[in-house]
């Protein structure tokens, strides 16, 4: 077995990145708070380990040798990597703070994202969110790889290991052509849906699904779909263009049908068909206590939107 080179430690390496600075023992001395001969033992003692000769010492001054520039060459860098090392993990023990990656449904994102992104400027001004837009099925399996922190989603998701904080539930509203029967009507029966030609998104997307189960629940035995859309702005352009109805759900409806003049709004009679919205993390994640508090400031942004907003303490559903 070889003989193991000894390492210089830090105290050594700042003792000479502070000479190569300032080219003078006491003032580099008091540049890092350490005593002179302090300094000048430490710049020695890793000449020693290194085997290198550092500095030229002259009764007037001291000049780096042509081998002790480029040591400093790396030990600024070295110093540097270990700074950046320690606000990093102050950044990790402070809550708030580092990256928090954040996904979300395409039916979600445009019309809450504005609540999310101003709450955290405002009140987490040093958490850096990353958001990823992406459909359910992928966004749960980035929770589960550890690609994605947080999801922003409907709910309920039945997936094992993943804890979800409900945030609010929104009822969903019939978007139909001017001339349609049902246009701007209220109190309308859930078993209107199945004589209905409804518009639906893409398979993959869970409003989709929810949509499909609604009509289920109204008798509708199936639903046969001859015309989808990838998002709900073009599903409305769709239903304003004359196509058949949709399903929207009520903080997509201001935004989506303020592009056309086209269309009317139905209301269901209560109890409304309804979908609940929510943040889910992996069960025991070490920033959980971080998404709770999360949870509950958003709770308190989305007031003003059209939802019925889920107590203030949320209950935790763990599906584990």
């Amino acid at each position: 077995m070889g003989n193991k080179r000894r390492q210089p430690s830090l105290a050594q390496l700042r003792a000479f990145a502070a000479v190569a600075e300032h080219l003078h023992f006491r003032d580099a001395a008091g540049a890092i708070g350490m005593s002179q001969p302090a300094l000048s033992g430490a710049v020695s003692a890793l000449e020693e380990t290194l085997g290198v000769t550092l500095l030229e010492r002259t009764t007037r001054k001291v000049l780096l040798s042509p081998e002790g520039e480029r040591i400093a060459v790396r030990a600024k860098a070295v110093l540097g990597e270990v700074g950046a090392l320690m606000e990093e993990a102050e950044a990790v023990r402070a809550p708030f703070t580092g990256v928090l990656r954040l996904g979300v449904i395409p039916t979600v994102a445009p019309y809450l994202l504005p609540t999310v992104l101003r709450l955290v400027h405002d009140r987490y001004p040093h958490l850096d969110l990353q958001v990823h837009e992406e459909q359910t099925a992928s966004l749960v399996d980035g929770l589960g790889s550890g690609r994605l922190d947080l999801l922003l989603l409907a709910v309920p998701l039945g997936v094992p290991g993943v804890a979800e904080l409900p945030l609010f539930d929104e009822d969903f509203v019939l978007v139909t052509p001017l001339d349609h029967e049902l246009g701007g009507r209220e109190g309308i029966a859930r078993e209107a849906l199945r004589e209905l030609h409804l518009l639906l998104l893409d398979e993959g997307h869970c409003l989709r699904d929810q949509a499909l189960d609604i009509c289920r629940e109204a008798g509708r035995e199936d639903a046969p779909v001859t015309t989808t859309a990838a998002g709900l702005s073009t599903l409305v352009q769709l239903v304003a263009g004359g196509l058949g109805v949709t399903l929207l759900p009520r903080t997509a409806l201001k935004v989506e049908t303020s592009r056309s003049n086209q269309l009317l709004t139905g209301y269901f009679a209560d109890p409304a068909p309804t979908r609940r919205v929510a943040l889910a993390m992996r069960a025991g994640a070490p920033r959980g206590a971080e998404y709770e508090e999360l949870a509950a400031a958003l709770r308190q942004a989305l007031r003003p939107l059209p939802v019925r907003v889920i107590g203030e303490r949320g209950d935790i559903a763990d599906t584990t």
